[in-house]
């Protein structure tokens, strides 16, 4: 090698060095400063709960604040966006799930964001399974009844959803090609309006999530037929999953995690994923997701990417065979 050339190597390599060691330097003292999570949607809701039940531990564990802050809009795909395009310092993370990274690069064209690649995951916080909620004039009392039902009068049988894409939506559509069975969809824009006609008989079918459901059911305003994941809940243990009336397999649940913008790194991904992890083994969180229906799931930051790849995979699937389309 001539001299020359070997000085340009060493040179380079003199300046990679303490970069790479700042970087590396970053990682051990971090945090320093409170930590931003976004969570893509309105306060109040599930997603929003479950990243504050996770969020206070969490700071503790790390000695610094994880802020939230709420940017919805677009089915959580604008704020999910921010994330991906936010610097890989561990100080923004995102509550990703999936509809925000299974569901919405199908569904929104211009989305702005691969699940895949734009994302460092940090780990699954929990899944929340669905629940089969049908008008009590419905003649349907298991889910055997209700697919005997709309076998006899295929397209009759109605079902509401919290607008086209949604995870209720494409939960429905699972159900159905599954079941062999016609339904004819009547998206809402939320689940308020939707659990309204239902109530009122406007519309026969709505794969709710289970917190909204407790009381209506109970007080007897609403039937539940099934839920979706493949164990009951613990929140209607009488009410048997899909699989045990005739689907074998079936499952629709909907999965909540943490990730970071893609470069984010290793050792500060690893970090963030203990203090998630330590979170999910407290009895206190665990009663926290636990009212939402919903049960821990604490992952690795590879198993949670392999996690997404499988989630993006098959709920893309049901967006193109359903034919949804952002509104």
């Amino acid at each position: 090698m001539r001299r020359r050339d070997f000085m340009t190597l060493l040179g380079g390599a003199a300046m990679t060095w303490p970069l790479a060691a700042r970087a590396q330097g970053s990682a051990l003292d971090y945090p320093t400063h409170p930590i931003t999570l976004i969570v893509p949607y309105a306060p109040g809701g599930g997603n929003d709960v479950l990243a504050r039940g996770v969020a206070e531990p969490m700071s503790k564990a790390l000695g610094q604040q994880i802020v939230i802050e709420n940017h919805g809009g677009a089915g959580g795909s604008i704020g999910t966006r921010q994330v991906a395009k936010s610097a890989p310092d561990g100080y923004t993370l995102g509550l990703g799930g999936t509809g925000t990274l299974a569901i919405d690069p199908t569904l929104y064209p211009n989305a702005g964001y691969d699940p895949r690649k734009d994302f460092a995951p940090v780990g699954l916080i929990a899944t929340s399974p669905l629940i089969i909620l049908v008008n009590p004039s419905l003649p349907a009392h298991n889910v055997q009844e209700l697919i005997a039902l709309a076998k006899a009068q295929p397209g009759k049988l109605n079902y509401a959803s919290a607008g086209r894409g949604s995870g209720i939506h494409l939960g429905t559509v699972l159900f159905a090609l599954t079941a062999g069975i016609e339904l004819t969809h009547v998206p809402y824009r939320g689940t308020g309006p939707a659990l309204t006609d239902l109530l009122g008989g406007h519309v026969a079918i709505y794969f709710s999530s289970l917190p909204s459901a407790v009381g209506l059911v109970m007080d007897g305003k609403l039937r539940a037929l099934g839920v979706t994941g493949l164990k009951r809940s613990a929140i209607f243990p009488d009410v048997p999953t899909v699989a045990e009336q005739g689907l074998p397999g079936f499952e629709a649940v909907l999965h909540y995690g943490i990730v970071a913008p893609a470069g984010t790194p290793r050792p500060i991904v690893d970090k963030l994923n203990a203090a998630l992890r330590a979170a999910l083994n407290s009895d206190e969180v665990h009663r926290r997701i636990a009212t939402e229906g919903a049960e821990p799931l604490p992952t690795t930051p590879d198993e949670y990417a392999a996690d997404i790849d499988r989630e993006e995979t098959k709920w893309s699937a049901l967006v193109k065979k359903s034919g949804a389309k952002a509104n």
